[in-house]
């Protein structure tokens, strides 16, 4: 046996588990394809966001708040260890809504989703959120567009560099003599005698545990093991401008201001996997938005646009799970890698490195993929 643990997928889910791990005395080896990979990465916002997730999965609302508690645990060890700040900021988030209509919508969501049964946890932080009329929303937001018709802020969600917290997650693994292999697909996984073996062309590797946090892959990998991880891609689109002087401290659903100075503008979705060329027309869309919540970008020069994908499952919600079959290989896989990457962390890898996950994680499990429907 080569590793007692190995993960499939070098992304952020992938290294926020094999970092979690590492902390356990095994011997860990991350397998990726490399930056050849379609990388969810390329396409994250940088959002640590909780205040509107979950309605319709409490469990998921549950999971996605303590994930933000755990942020500043996560962010100070990472920067204790590496010295690389991963620019982490809670400072509240802000739902702008351009119109009286968007606004109602987002009232009636939110309202929704805090009166769900079973929603408060203990050890979970409670959702908070307050609604603002457009006057306030100017009042805390000054250089919002006139016409904006108000926001929904929640004092839970803030925002972070997703390349700095990859590359710090990466630094640490190597200090922890964690072994990242790239330039490797794994193209088959067989069971024997307790060893899980990996295979790609030209190697071959055996470890007592595997965790598919390989993406998109996970949907073919995950019958080789007797798991299930039905899965879509969902493409999306950021612009980002030229560095600005610094007017947003707050992150916002659709736009942030990063500690460099640019904005990060996007909130588009797709379902395809066409990530290598932008769309003219989603850009259009995306920067006439922007220009009306924030006037003044209309003079900023865009130096990036850019496409990629996410992956997502058929509800929106992640998918943990241990196989029955084979006990020993776990499946994570989920829309929300760095919201979700302190709980991967800190949480959810010292339950595999047990070898049980929770009960508070069946919610996730891919049987509710397989409800029968009713007579």
């Amino acid at each position: 046996m080569d590793y007692d643990v190995i993960i499939i997928g070098g992304g952020l889910v992938g290294v926020s588990i094999a970092w979690g791990l590492s902390t356990c005395g095994q011997r860990i080896a991350v397998i990726d394809e490399g930056d050849v990979a379609n990388r969810a990465a390329r396409a994250n916002f940088g959002l640590v966001w909780s205040s509107s997730k979950g309605l319709g999965n409490a469990a998921y609302s549950q999971w996605s708040r303590l994930s933000t508690a755990n942020w500043h645990q996560l962010a100070a060890e990472l920067k204790a260890e590496t010295g690389v700040d991963t620019g982490f900021v809670q400072s509240g988030g802000f739902s702008i809504r351009l119109t009286s209509t968007e606004l109602e919508r987002g009232i009636t969501s939110m309202a929704k989703l805090a009166g769900q049964p079973g929603m408060e946890a203990e050890g979970t932080p409670p959702l908070e959120y307050e609604i603002l009329d457009q006057a306030e929303t100017r009042r805390r937001l000054p250089l919002v567009g006139e016409t904006v018709a108000g926001a929904i802020f929640s004092p839970l969600d803030g925002h972070v560099n997703p390349l700095r917290l990859f590359a710090g997650f990466h630094k640490a693994l190597k200090q922890r003599g964690v072994h990242y292999l790239p330039h490797r697909q794994t193209i088959a996984i067989s069971h024997r005698a307790g060893t899980f073996e990996l295979a790609g062309d030209g190697w071959r590797l055996g470890a007592g545990k595997i965790v598919l946090a390989a993406g998109i892959g996970n949907t073919a990998l995950a019958p080789m093991v007797g798991l299930n991880v039905p899965l879509s891609p969902s493409r999306g689109q950021i612009i980002v401008t030229e560095r600005l002087k610094p007017f947003l401290s707050h992150a916002t659903g659709h736009l942030r201001q990063t500690d460099e100075g640019s904005v990060l503008i996007g909130e588009s979705k797709e379902t395809t996997i066409d990530h290598q060329r932008p769309r003219g027309p989603i850009t259009a869309v995306l920067a006439e938005r922007a220009v009306r919540t924030f006037p003044l970008l209309k003079d900023a020069s865009a130096v990036r646009i850019w496409a990629a994908f996410r992956v997502v499952t058929p509800d929106g919600y992640p998918i943990y799970e241990q196989s029955e079959r084979f006990p020993g290989a776990f499946a994570c896989a989920c829309h929300s890698g760095v919201t979700l990457a302190a709980n991967h962390a800190l949480v959810l890898s010292r339950q595999i490195s047990a070898g049980a996950l929770s009960d508070d994680l069946s919610a996730f499990h891919s049987r509710r993929f397989h409800v029968p429907a009713a007579a």
